[in-house]
């Protein structure tokens, strides 16, 4: 767990979650990060797809923030972790 002010943000480990909970979390994400894939447009299961395996080789962490009681993915991109 780590404290961003007086915020804790603990990361929980994807493996642990439900198939359609880390679903839902990966979707959320990508709906509303308007993340960058470059030049190219890719298909929301592509980007779905693309974050998964962000997961899997550990540039993106699941974190729960305790304040606001919800869970996000953060990357190493955007100083998440």
């Amino acid at each position: 767990m780590r404290c961003e002010g007086n915020i804790q943000v603990m990361e929980i480990p994807y493996k642990e979650l439900a198939t359609e909970t880390l679903r839902a979390i990966i979707e959320d994400f990508v709906s509303r990060e308007g993340t960058d894939y470059g030049h190219e447009d890719f298909s929301f299961e592509t980007k779905i797809s693309q974050v998964m395996k962000s997961l899997e080789v550990g540039k993106a962490i699941v974190t729960f923030d305790a304040e606001s009681e919800t869970c996000s993915i953060s990357t190493k991109d955007d100083g998440g972790f």
